[in-house]
């Protein structure tokens, strides 16, 4: 069987392995205090255009969202998600078993609107016993979303813009940034989350590390108190120089850096699955331009491809059809997406 059904099922680019070994028996600092942490941060400084930048080394997506989310927020706020969000659908209702609600709103396509953050917002400060209900306090994105869509430059600015000026802070889980920031038609850079958000991070676990999150923030407070947050929520790895290794790594070289160049492989590949759905006349849930495709396929299409391949149903799309979702990933082999391309031309 041939998976498509995630893209973290492989382990690490050989060149992270590499560098593991090559320093496997050096002594260092640990806690993410060694000089492989410190060269990682100033590489993602560098590539953020600010080096005044707070950056922090993570080993997972919901380990980091519930720190992050945790460290900022006071017991009484709450995080407004799209309802589809990671944080509200696929982490166990981690962030609210730390006391910080979930201000899930309906989402379509898997983003939230200006509108509807204003709406969220302004209708709770607007009602007049508002200190009985949860308080925003920060609005959640993902890049890319869920369902494999990003934001524009304009959007992200709109709505940081107005975070801005009604005290929500901006996080944005980049468990799959670099998919979202390499596709097609995406006009966002790590430079302009830098400068739009109070935090975000660069997600190593889904884009060729072996493990990884790296946290980027602006915010002073988080640069005073993160390092608390994380060691209090378990999160601080004693031999921390195994993630400064792998972030040095993936990320030295500017815009060839290995990062962007395993993201780029893994949406033409998605690319290539995308066409052969369309050619085949099998209709699309969405324009998703990331590593993330959603075609419409009947029963009888399901199991034909379920034969040779593993896919995740998403959704029901008609009274026919259901939603699926082909993953690809830093690791996918052409030679498996052509044998898929050529088993969807056959359906």
């Amino acid at each position: 069987m041939i998976l498509f059904n995630s893209d973290y099922i492989e382990g690490a680019h050989p060149s992270i392995l590499e560098a593991l070994t090559r320093t496997n028996y050096d002594q260092t600092p640990g806690y993410g205090e060694d000089k492989y942490c410190e060269e990682a941060r100033n590489i993602i400084r560098q590539q953020c255009n600010d080096d005044t930048l707070g950056v922090e080394f993570l080993v997972g997506g919901t380990q980091t969202n519930v720190t992050v989310i945790d460290a900022l927020l006071r017991s009484y706020q709450g995080v407004i998600s799209a309802d589809s969000g990671h944080i509200n659908v696929h982490e166990t209702g981690a962030p609210e078993a730390t006391g910080h609600k979930i201000i899930a709103l309906p989402s379509p396509d898997g983003r939230l609107t200006l509108e509807q953050i204003k709406e969220c917002n302004e209708s709770h400060w607007n009602d007049p016993v508002h200190e009985h209900t949860i308080q925003p306090g920060m609005v959640y994105l993902s890049c890319p979303a869920e369902n494999g869509l990003t934001y524009t430059l304009a959007e992200l600015t709109e709505i940081s813009e107005y975070c801005r000026a009604n005290s929500l802070y901006l996080f944005v889980d980049g468990a799959r940034l670099g998919y979202g920031l390499q596709s097609e038609g995406c006009d966002l850079t790590l430079a302009d989350l830098a400068r739009l958000c109070d935090v975000f991070y660069i997600g190593g676990t889904k884009v060729g590390a072996l493990f990884g999150e790296a946290v980027v923030f602006s915010d002073k407070e988080l640069k005073r108190s993160f390092r608390y947050a994380i060691k209090q929520h378990g999160g601080m790895l004693a031999k921390g120089r195994l993630l400064g290794i792998q972030f040095a790594e993936l990320l030295r070289g500017g815009n060839d850096c290995l990062y962007f160049e395993l993201a780029r492989h893994a949406n033409r590949e998605a690319m290539r699955i995308r066409r052969a759905f369309e050619q085949k006349g099998i209709p699309m849930w969405n324009g998703s331009l990331t590593n993330m495709q959603f075609p419409a396929l009947t029963k009888e299409q399901q199991s034909r491809l379920a034969e040779k391949y593993i896919f995740e149903v998403w959704g029901r799309y008609d009274d026919t059809r259901d939603i699926v979702r082909f993953c690809t990933s830093w690791a996918t082999r052409s030679e498996a997406v052509e044998q898929l391309c050529n088993d969807i031309r056959e359906l």
